[in-house]
């Protein structure tokens, strides 16, 4: 297992919107569309310029986790886009926590002092791993952020770093 930065090649490309299906659609049934996130289609130009990243786990060369660090400006990023398949979840791979460690460790080399998310309401398991994390829900007055996502229902989180 490596996680490396996002390289964009259609194979690539291909395989990361094949985990966002799956994580959105098949197993969240969240009936989000690719049309409702074309920054999917722009990583290079969206993501990885003015400090900000998007990393990709590959397992035998096979997409299985994905994480993004979107800056808002030169202290607030918003994390984004942070998917694993189910098997590479706790025991014995810790994808998730693997990718965030990538991404705060990317923040903190940065100098950001603050993350943001949101996240559907329905999906628990991300809100029990981002409060683990030290993530604080916050109302949408509470968010100071500006930023496009597809609400379904949406948890707002806030990490002082």
């Amino acid at each position: 297992m490596q996680i490396i930065p996002y390289q964009n090649k259609p194979k690539n490309q291909a395989q990361l919107v094949d985990l966002i299906n799956y994580c959105q659609n098949i197993e969240a049934k969240l009936d989000i569309k690719m049309a409702e996130q074309d920054d999917v289609f722009q990583i290079p130009t969206y993501y990885q310029k003015n400090d900000g990243n998007f990393w990709i786990a590959l397992d035998n060369n096979q997409i299985v986790g994905s994480i993004a660090f979107l800056p808002l400006d030169n202290k607030t990023a918003v994390l984004k886009k942070f998917f694993t398949y189910p098997k590479y979840r706790g025991q014995p791979h810790h994808l998730g926590t693997q990718l965030y460690q990538t991404l705060l460790t990317h923040a903190k080399l940065k100098s950001f002092q603050r993350i943001i998310l949101d996240t559907p309401e329905k999906e628990e398991r991300s809100h029990y791993f981002y409060e683990k994390q030290g993530f604080q829900q916050v109302a949408p007055e509470n968010f100071h952020a500006d930023y496009l996502y597809p609400d379904r229902d949406s948890r707002l989180y806030v990490l002082t770093i």
